[in-house]
C-alpha cells in the first residue's frame, strides 16, 4: 500500500505542477506531511526526507514536461535562460540571508502576496499568445533583475519559484499562460537539479522510496504537459489562481504559528 500511495502522490503532484508550471511541490509536500503526521506507515517520511524526495521528483517532473513542451515549441528559451541567470544566484543569496532573518515571520506577508497575485488574473490585460513575437521584444535587463528578486525570495522563504515565475511571465512580459507554464518548467528543471544535489549531499533522500516518486513524477509530468496543450487558457488561469491561494493560505498559517 505504501508503494501505491507514494506513486499516486508523486503522479498527481507532477501532473498538477506540469500543467500550470509550478513544479508540483505545492501538492507533494503538504500531502506527504499529512501522511507523516497521521499514518504510522509513513513515519520514515520526516520533513527533511519529504523535501529531498520532492526535489528529486521535481527534477523528473520538470525534465519530462520540458521535453514535451520543447517538442511543441512552447518554451520561450531566451526568457527562460535569463530567468536562470538571475534566479540561481538570487536563490543562493536568499538562502544565505535566511540565517539572519526570521523567514517564518515574513511568511504571513508573503502568503498575502500570493493571494494578491491570484486576484491579478481578474484584471484585463493584453494577452500575447504569439511566442515568436515576444521573443523579439524581450527586455533583457528587466528579466534579469526580476528573476534575481524572485530567486532571492525563493531562497529566503524556501518556496518554489514557479508560483512567482509564472505570474511574472504573464503580467510583465505578455506571455500566454501556456507559454509561461512551459518556460517555468524549463527554469525549474535547472533550479531543482541544483537544489536536489544539495539535499543528496546532506543525506535527505530516502533512496528506497525515491524510485516510486521518480516513476510517478515522470508520467505525471509528461501527461500534465500534454493536457496543457488542449486546455483553454482561462481554465488554466483558474487552476493557477487556486494553487496560488492554497500556497498563500499555507504560508499565512505558518506565519501565524
Amino acid at each position: 500500500m505504501i508503494y501505491i500511495i507514494s506513486t499516486i502522490v508523486a503522479f498527481v503532484s507532477a501532473f498538477t505542477g506540469s500543467l500550470v508550471g509550478m513544479g508540483g511541490g505545492v501538492v507533494l509536500i503538504p500531502s506527504m506531511l499529512f501522511l507523516y503526521q497521521y499514518t504510522d506507515t509513513f513515519s520514515w517520511a520526516t520533513p527533511q526526507v519529504i523535501v529531498g524526495l520532492s526535489l528529486i521528483a521535481m527534477v523528473f517532473t520538470a525534465f519530462s514536461s520540458t521535453v514535451s513542451y520543447y517538442k511543441n515549441d512552447r518554451i520561450h528559451v531566451k526568457i527562460g535562460l535569463l530567468f536562470l541567470t538571475g534566479s540561481l544566484p538570487g536563490s543562493i543569496v536568499g538562502a544565505w540571508l535566511n540565517q539572519f532573518i526570521n523567514a517564518d515571520h515574513f511568511s504571513l506577508y508573503f502568503g498575502i502576496l500570493m493571494i494578491a497575485l491570484s486576484f491579478l488574473f481578474l484584471l484585463k490585460r493584453n494577452k500575447n499568445t504569439d511566442t515568436s513575437n515576444s521573443r523579439n521584444k524581450t527586455p533583457v535587463l528587466s528579466v534579469f533583475l526580476i528573476s534575481l528578486i524572485i530567486g532571492g525570495i525563493s531562497g529566503l522563504f524556501g518556496i518554489g519559484g514557479g508560483s512567482i515565475i509564472v505570474p511574472a511571465m504573464i503580467f510583465l512580459f505578455g506571455l500566454s499562460i501556456h507559454t509561461a507554464a512551459a518556460t517555468s518548467m524549463f527554469v525549474i528543471l535547472f533550479i531543482s537539479i541544483v537544489s536536489a544535489g544539495t539535499h543528496i549531499v546532506l543525506g535527505h533522500v530516502a533512496w528506497e522510496y525515491a524510485f516510486l516518486f521518480i516513476l510517478g513524477a515522470w508520467f505525471g509530468g509528461s501527461l500534465g504537459a500534454k493536457v496543457n496543450q488542449s486546455v483553454r487558457s482561462n481554465i488554466l488561469e483558474w487552476i493557477l489562481r487556486l494553487l496560488l491561494i492554497i500556497i498563500g493560505i499555507r504560508l499565512i498559517i505558518e506565519g501565524m504559528m
